[in-house]
């Protein structure tokens, strides 16, 4: 199984990291900001640098996108896993489209609010993380796993 973990740098970067015990077996790869941050959490993994800033930025969600094709293509991932932010969307709609399965885990801090991230990739999802049970009144078909931290 390949294994591709997207998302932004910082919170979301450390939130996947934390699946360590998960991906620390498995063929994978990383897409998030080429900062000092996921450089330094990343400096033996191998990273695809994306687009950044995200934040309801169309120019991003473009160039992004066009990062998300090719390096699919050339990876063919299992799955693909995140938890946001706005990068995760086209990885996981062409993902989709190519046979990938897809995992998304709402962020900790979202405890009866929906992200706009999750909001877009629900519908498509294999499965659909949340750590709050609160959350489930928001993502009905979500699964509660508790807190990752």
């Amino acid at each position: 199984m390949k294994v591709c973990l997207v998302g932004s740098s910082g919170g979301h970067l450390t939130h996947l990291y934390m699946l360590k015990p998960f991906w620390q077996n498995k063929a994978r790869f990383w897409v998030t900001f080429n900062k000092e941050d996921a450089k330094s959490l990343l400096k033996n993994e191998k990273m695809y640098p994306c687009y950044y800033p995200t934040n309801r930025s169309l120019k991003a969600l473009i160039i992004n996108t066009k990062l998300a094709w090719n390096v699919l293509r050339k990876e063919k991932p299992d799955l693909i896993i995140s938890s946001g932010a706005a990068v995760a969307v086209p990885f996981f709609y062409l993902g989709k489209l190519l046979g990938a399965k897809l995992i998304y885990i709402e962020v900790f801090d979202r405890i009866d609010k929906a992200t706009l991230t999750g909001k877009i990739v629900y519908p498509i999802v294999d499965a659909f993380i949340v750590e709050w049970e609160e959350m489930k009144k928001v993502y009905p078909k979500a699964i509660n796993w508790g807190s990752i931290f």
